[in-house]
C-alpha cells in the first residue's frame, strides 16, 4: 500500500483518470459546510478541523493576547499562564480533530430512478445547524485511492453493506476544500499544484487526517525546500501533535530547529528577540552544540529570565524549567560559583538542582578521557558536550588552608591551537581565588625578539577596583612520554584590576614546532596546561 507515486520517483502516475468517469467506479459526494471562524478545527457533524494555516493564525492570536495581558497586569494570582492557554488549544484541537465522517450512501430498498443504479443520494442526515454550503461531486477509482490511504482502504473494504454501492461522501468545512481536491489529485498524480506555504500546510493537515502519508511526506519537502523565517520555523514546531509526531514531517521539524539554531547561534547578539520566541523555539535553539556564548552560565541565566517573562506564574515557572529547560542546560559546564547559586535558586526544585549540580562535580572531578566518551556518547552527549564557549572551561581545585591557593585546567584542542596563528587568543572561563577573580589567555604571538612565532600563556586578573593582591604562580604542562606535567614558568607579581602576566614562549620553542605532529605537548590531540596559584599572607 501508499506506492511512491512523487515526481522523479520513477511510480505510475494516474492523473488522466481524475475525475474521469470512464475510469472510475465509484461517486465521491463532497459536502462543504461552514467552518467556526473561532475555534479553528471545529465543525458539524462532518469530518471536522478548519486548515492548518487557520489554527496557526488562531494560535498567534491566542499568544498576542496573552503578551498584552501580561503587559497590563501584575503577577497576580489569576493572571493566564501561557502553558495553560496553550495547553486548552491544543486540546481544544485535538477534541475537534475527530476521524474523517465519510458515508456510504443508500437508498429505501424500494426507490429508484433511472438511468442509475438504484443508489440516489439522501441528503437527509444533514444536520441541523451546520448547513451545507455547496455539494462537488466528482468520479474516483476506488483502487487508486485505497492503494494511497488506509482511511479509504477501510472505507471501501468495510464500508459497503452491499458491493454494488457507488457513492460515498465526505463533510468538510469550507477552510479545507481546496486542500482535499489538491489531496485527491495528489493520489492520482503525485503532484501538487502549488508550492504556496500556507495552502501547503492546509494540505499537509490533510494528508494526515486522510492518513496519506505520502503526500505528508511530498508537503514536508516542499516546505523544506521553501525560504524560512523565525516565524514560518515557529510554526512548523508548533504543529498540532498528531502531525508533528509523524516520521514524514520529520525532516521538516528538523530543518526549523537548524534554522533557529543557526540564526540565533549568537545568543547574546540576540538576547532581547529570543526573549520573545516560545518554549519550543527556545528548546531548538538550546539544543545547539554550536550555540556562541561567553559561557555555560550565561545560558543558564537567560533560561531564568525568559521562564520568568513568559511565566510569572511560580508553579507553572518551576515545572516548565523542571521539565523542559533544565534539561538542556550543561552543567557540566558551569563554573562551580554558578553551581553554587542553582542550589540556592527558588525557581528550581531543590532535589534536582542538587542532583544536577552533583552530576556536573563528578563529571568536573572525572578523568579527562572519561569526560570525552561521555561528551562523545549519543545518549550522554546534549549533558556534556561542550558549546562553542567564546571563554573556554576550567577545572579548578581550591584550598583554604595553609594559603588560599587553587590549581585551575585549561585543555586546549589541537585545532583550537591551529587557529590561533597567526595572533589569536583564547580566554579561559574566570575563576576565583580569595576573593579576587582571575582568568587564563593562550596566545600565538611574536617572540620577544621579533624572529619568530611562538605560544603564550599568560594570567590576568579581573578589573575590579584599584584593589592589589600579590600571587605566586606556576605554569605547567603534561608532556610525552611520561604524560606528567613539567614546570615551564613560575615567578611572583602583584596584580592590579586588568593585568595580565605570563611568558611569551611557554615551551621556548618556534610555532612550527610546537604544533608539529611529533610535538611534546599534544596528547591524543589534546594540550593540557596547568597553572597554580598561591597568596601568602604577610
Amino acid at each position: 500500500m501508499d506506492p511512491d507515486f512523487s515526481p522523479g520517483g520513477g511510480g505510475p502516475s494516474f492523473e488522466f483518470a481524475f475525475n474521469e468517469v470512464n475510469f472510475s467506479d465509484r461517486e465521491l459526494r463532497i459536502e462543504v459546510v461552514a467552518g467556526d471562524d473561532d475555534a479553528p478545527g471545529s465543525s458539524g457533524a462532518g469530518a471536522g478541523g478548519g486548515g492548518l494555516a487557520d489554527w496557526a493564525r488562531h494560535r498567534k492570536r491566542r499568544r498576542e493576547e496573552l503578551l498584552k495581558e501580561k503587559e497590563s497586569t501584575t503577577h497576580m494570582s489569576d493572571q493566564t499562564n501561557c502553558n495553560e492557554v496553550e495547553a486548552e488549544e491544543c486540546d481544544a484541537y485535538e477534541e475537534n480533530q475527530e476521524e474523517p465522517v465519510a458515508m456510504i450512501e443508500e437508498s429505501p430498498p424500494d426507490v429508484g430512478q433511472d438511468g442509475d443504479d438504484g443508489q440516489g443520494i439522501d441528503s437527509s442526515w444533514t444536520v441541523v445547524g451546520t448547513p451545507v454550503l455547496r455539494v462537488k461531486t466528482i468520479y474516483i477509482s476506488s483502487a487508486i485511492l485505497a492503494a494511497k490511504s488506509p482511511f479509504f482502504f477501510k472505507l471501501f473494504s468495510n464500508g459497503m453493506k452491499e458491493s454494488d454501492q457507488r457513492h460515498a461522501t465526505l463533510r468538510i468545512t469550507d477552510s479545507e476544500e481546496t486542500a482535499l481536491m489538491e489531496l485527491l489529485s495528489f493520489m492520482y498524480s503525485g503532484k501538487l499544484t502549488t508550492t504556496e506555504p500556507n495552502l501547503l500546510l492546509d494540505i499537509l493537515m490533510a494528508a494526515d487526517k486522510f492518513e496519506v502519508v505520502s503526500c505528508m511526506r511530498y508537503c514536508s519537502q516542499l516546505l523544506t525546500s521553501l525560504p524560512m523565517t523565525t516565524e514560518s520555523a515557529l510554526l512548523y514546531l508548533d504543529l498540532p501533535c498528531s502531525i508533528s509526531m509523524a516520521a514524514a514531517v520529520q525532516p521538516l521539524t528538523d530543518a526549523a530547529k537548524d534554522f533557529l539554531a543557526v540564526k540565533y547561534k549568537d545568543l547574546t547578539k540576540f538576547q532581547d528577540e529570543v526573549m520573545n520566541i516560545p518554549l519550543a523555539g527556545i528548546e531548538a535553539i538550546l539544543s545547539s552544540n554550536d550555540l556562541q556564548v561567553a559561557s555555560e552560565d550565561t545560558i543558564y541565566d537567560f533560561l531564568l529570565r525568559w521562564a520568568r517573562v513568559q511565566y510569572p506564574k511560580s508553579e507553572e515557572r518551576r515545572e516548565i524549567l523542571s521539565s523542559r529547560l533544565l534539561p538542556l542546560v550543561r552543567f557540566s559546564h558551569m563554573t562551580c560559583r554558578k553551581l553554587r547559586k542553582v542550589l540556592t535558586c527558588t525557581d528550581i526544585d531543590h532535589e534536582q538542582a542538587t542532583k544536577c549540580v552533583t552530576e556536573a562535580l563528578l563529571y568536573k572531578a572525572d578523568a579527562p578521557h572519561r569526560q570525552r566518551a561521555l561528551a562523545a556518547d549519543a545518549v550522554t552527549c546534549r549533558k556534556f558536550a561542550e558549546r562553542a564557549y567564546k571563554y573556554r572551561p576550567l577545572k579548578v581545585v581550591e584550598f583554604d588552608r595553609p594559603y588560599p591557593q587553587c590549581i585551575a585546567y585549561l585543555d586546549l584542542k589541537r585545532e583550537e591551537c591551529s587557529r590561533l596563528f597567526p595572533s589569536g587568543r583564547i580566554y579561559s572561563q574566570a575563576f576565583h581565588l580569595a576573593g579576587q577573580g582571575f582568568f587564563l589567555s593562550a596566545h600565538c604571538n611574536m617572540e620577544q625578539q621579533s624572529t619568530f612565532y611562538c605560544f603564550g600563556l599568560f594570567l590576568g586578573m579581573q578589573e575590579k577596583g584599584s584593589m592589589s593582591v600579590t600571587v605566586d604562580y606556576e605554569f605547567a604542562a603534561r608532556t610525552r612520554p611520561s604524560g606528567e606535567f613539567v614546570s615551564k614558568y613560575k615567578g611572583n607579581y602583584t596584580f592590579t584590576g586588568g593585568k595580565a602576566v605570563g611568558y611569551r614562549n611557554l615551551f621556548a620553542i618556534p610555532w612550527q614546532t610546537f604544533m608539529a605532529d611529533d610535538s611534546l605537548f599534544f596528547i591524543d590531540g589534546m594540550l593540557h596546561l596547568r597553572a597554580e596559584l598561591t597568596i601568602k599572607q604577610p
